[in-house]
């Protein structure tokens, strides 16, 4: 006698569900940031698409010389490093040289993750890493600024100067909003950090698009929606302190959520599922963290931006604040 068909299905646990594959979370953040890519190609022309095409080829030209397994496309294939050639190249600003560009999405790569063990093992993000080393080995060319609206088809000097030589600057340079509330204190009117339409890196200028792309981003569940809105709260109430306390020496909250890489970085550097905290009290504690830290460094630091450095800090204590706050285990 067959068994007659039924929808009831008993069986033991553990009860598994498929989730989203590494592939498509990649994927889903990668389309993210196609409308970054342009609003930056729109303010600084096809430099920009210069800066994140050599930026994708040297980090996935370095993931496939060391992490191929084998032959075919080896370690690509979960997008990893094409993701991280993405967010690195959009935190530089436009005029990178290009063998800049390249020397920083390599180190993003070794010392950002291969040196860890590959994908998921890195402690630190590996954009940032890039970043990082920039900042620490040509500060005075990743902290030159170009005025937006030069033209699509501009192209700078700088960029393709020769490698070991001095760049040539042949365009119009500018402070960032956050270096002129810094060192001139003048603080930029709103509508421009909305619109995009200021000087800083080629990703952190629209602050409306990255708002947009970060709720979409939430409502997909691709990040713990507690560390946007840990970081954000925090950065708002503690400027708001200051402010309050002395309206001419310090900028609104306002200025700080939407001026420099706040948003860029909350929005897919803070969310980053490998570098950022497991528990939901950890996510809210890492938020706060960077959150304080970016303000500290933004009023009392040397540089007028401190959102790289709060995030790799905070990093640095995630396997602490995930050792803190894990539950406790039941009857325990």
């Amino acid at each position: 006698m067959s068994r007659l068909p039924s929808d009831l299905e008993i069986a033991t646990a553990p009860f598994l569900v498929d989730g989203p594959t590494t592939s498509r979370v990649m994927v889903e953040v990668l389309v993210a940031l196609v409308p970054a890519v342009i609003a930056a190609a729109w303010y600084f022309g096809v430099t920009a698409l210069l800066v994140v095409s050599v930026a994708v080829v040297a980090t996935c030209g370095t993931e496939w010389l060391l992490g191929r397994r084998g032959p075919g496309l080896g370690s690509l294939r979960d997008g990893s490093a094409l993701l991280t050639g993405v967010l690195f190249a959009l935190t530089l600003p436009p005029g990178m040289p290009l063998w800049m560009v390249a020397l920083g999405g390599i180190v993003a790569v070794v010392l950002g993750k291969v040196i860890w063990g590959g994908l998921g093992q890195n402690l630190f993000n590996p954009a940032l890493v890039g970043r990082a080393f920039l900042q620490a080995a040509f500060p005075e060319v990743i902290t030159t600024w170009t005025a937006p609206g030069a033209g699509f088809w501009h192209t700078q000097a700088s960029t393709f100067a020769v490698p070991m030589m001095q760049p040539q600057v042949d365009t119009i340079t500018t402070a960032t909003p956050l270096g002129l509330a810094k060192f001139e204190h003048q603080f930029s009117a709103l509508g421009p950090l909305l619109s995009g339409d200021t000087a800083g890196s080629l990703g952190e200028t629209a602050a409306i698009l990255l708002l947009v792309v970060g709720v979409w981003l939430a409502v997909r569940r691709i990040f713990d929606w507690r560390l946007p809105v840990a970081t954000l709260v925090a950065v708002a109430a503690f400027a708001g302190v200051m402010w309050l306390i002395d309206a001419s020496a310090y900028p609104t909250p306002l200025f700080m959520l939407g001026s420099g890489g706040l948003l860029f970085g909350v929005v897919f550097m803070v969310t980053d599922p490998v570098t950022t905290p497991v528990t939901p009290r950890g996510a809210w504690v890492f938020g706060l963290g960077v959150g304080l830290l970016v303000v500290l460094i933004r009023l009392w630091g040397g540089l007028p931006e401190g959102v790289m450095y709060a995030i790799l800090l905070m990093n640095g204590v995630t396997p602490l604040i995930n050792r803190l706050t894990q539950p406790r285990r039941f009857g325990g």
